[in-house]
């Protein structure tokens, strides 16, 4: 029964985990084409689906822990690598491939995500180094002006010119 709960759970999981790659193939092509609207809408999405991960990893979990407290064995951390001694082969053979697609799913979308981050790091700096252009830069005033004046007076000291003599 647990096992069953675990093989459905981790089928689940692949699939959101394959649905959030297809998301992050598609933020590839919305950052390079600069779409904001486009990339708000597929934020919204992507949280959608982390929020349904974590609802079916805490699924896995329990049953994961029933699996164990039904064998006696009691875990902060249950993890499939802790239940697979307790399982047929038959079952321990497809939850092994399982763990393993959604390794790579997670991997994949590890990678994307970085390429994506990386875009989004190179689109911030050109729109600074295009602000910094358009923004008119303070001109360095090199004439005598009030603010050396008052230097010069804090300073104790005069000016060359003496009106009083």
């Amino acid at each position: 029964m647990s096992t069953e709960r675990i093989i459905n759970a981790m089928g689940k999981l692949i699939k959101l985990h394959r649905s959030l790659n297809d998301l992050a193939k598609q933020k590839t092509d919305i950052v390079k084409a600069g779409d904001m609207e486009a990339l708000n809408r597929l934020i919204q999405d992507e949280q959608k689906h982390v929020r349904a991960i974590e609802t079916v990893e805490k699924e896995r979990a329990e049953a994961t822990r029933v699996l164990l407290s039904a064998n006696g064995q009691h875990s902060s951390e249950p993890s499939l690598s802790n239940c697979l001694p307790f399982i047929d082969e038959t079952e321990r053979l497809q939850i092994e491939e399982l763990r393993n697609q959604l390794l790579v799913e997670i991997s994949s979308l590890k990678d994307r995500n970085e390429l994506n981050q990386q875009l989004i790091y190179q689109s911030l700096q050109f729109v600074n180094v295009t602000l910094d252009m358009l923004r008119p830069q303070p001109a360095q005033n090199l004439n005598y002006d009030r603010s050396q004046q008052t230097i010069a007076a804090s300073n104790g000291l005069k000016g060359s010119f003496d009106s009083k003599a």
